[in-house]
């Protein structure tokens, strides 16, 4: 990550300056992790059972 601060007369950083296709990236990483957060207590569904239904619409939808 290229980053520069701004600092003030005594020299103490007081704020960053990154690029905004970083800054755009890192805040659809935190977009990502709040949906993450948000559904940790969701329900899951099993992988086989998952893997089941797909199998299922995937010949409904292939001619006989």
């Amino acid at each position: 990550m290229t980053m520069k601060f701004l600092t003030d007369k005594k020299g103490k950083k007081v704020a960053a300056v990154i690029p905004i296709k970083e800054y755009e990236e890192m805040m659809e990483d935190l977009i990502d992790l709040a949906a993450i957060v948000e559904r940790r207590n969701d329900e899951t569904i099993p992988w086989e059972q998952v893997k089941k239904e797909l199998e299922i619409r995937a010949k409904n939808l292939v001619p006989n």
